[in-house]
């Protein structure tokens, strides 16, 4: 029997004792590829009251965290308590072409479906090639695009906004 590498691979729910390894990771896979945001500083934390552990699951491989994903209501409004957004998706370099962040993405949708939402949500970068074919790839499509949004490294980068239906 042949095992696929990603095998071995956990997926699970954050725990506030996770919060150290998931800074380093969170540092370690920062880039102007995917963040908006300065580099995060050594001593910064993941978790506050805006980002707690329930919010994100964990892919664990070899009892070390190698990707996470975060997914979140993207407004407080009962309007739209229908949608939840990626908000957050890493994945180790070392552990890249594995199938984590595909693990990751269905795992999040799975449990926002769980929760009775019926339309995933997340805003990429245009430049991000590598994210945009990942989440095609999981049945994501453009829904829009704001022009230049973000100045980058003195380039002018599009934003992206994708969705995928859960149900209905």
């Amino acid at each position: 029997m042949s095992r696929e590498p990603h095998d071995d691979l956990i997926i699970r729910s954050a725990r506030p004792e996770d919060e150290r390894e998931l800074a380093v990771l969170n540092r370690a896979s920062w880039s102007t590829l995917s963040d908006v945001s300065p580099e995060p500083p050594a001593e910064e934390t993941v978790f506050d009251e805006r980002h707690t552990p329930e919010q994100f699951l964990l892919a664990v491989l070899d009892g070390r965290i190698v990707g996470y994903i975060r997914q979140v209501p993207p407004t407080p409004l009962a309007s739209n308590r229908h949608v939840r957004q990626i908000q957050g998706l890493a994945v180790d370099d070392t552990a890249r072409g594995r199938g984590v962040g595909r693990r990751l993405v269905e795992a999040a949708c799975a449990a926002a479906r769980a929760e009775g939402a019926r339309k995933m949500t997340l805003r990429v970068l245009g430049w991000n090639a590598p994210a945009r074919r990942l989440y095609e790839s999981c049945g994501f499509v453009v829904e829009g695009s704001l022009a230049e949004e973000f100045l980058i490294d003195g380039r002018y980068v599009d934003d992206i906004w994708m969705a995928r239906r859960l149900a209905g």
